[in-house]
């Protein structure tokens, strides 16, 4: 039986085809892994600007530890007027 050049190139372009087949696959694999990599990174990291809140030692507000008022006693304050009030107090 005489293979004829048709048949030949069948067999050729069904090789190409799994062969293009398995690539492509393997691409689509390796994007969705990069992609998952990159989310899950994100979540580790602290997001940015991301600051600790204290809490006023006389009106009890939250507010970032670095918009606060401090004493020696290291007591947080919102404003110079309630850490002059909470100084007062007995």
């Amino acid at each position: 039986m005489r293979q004829t050049s048709a048949t030949v190139h069948n067999r050729v372009y069904a090789r190409l085809a799994k062969i293009l087949l398995l690539v492509l696959g393997l691409f689509i694999a390796y994007c969705i892994l990069k992609s998952y990599k990159k989310k899950v990174q994100r979540r580790d990291e602290p997001p940015k600007g991301a600051e600790d809140m204290v809490r006023c030692a006389q009106c009890g507000v939250h507010l970032p530890r670095s918009e606060s008022l401090t004493t020696n006693n290291q007591a947080f304050y919102c404003s110079a007027d309630h850490r002059r009030l909470h100084e007062r107090a007995p």
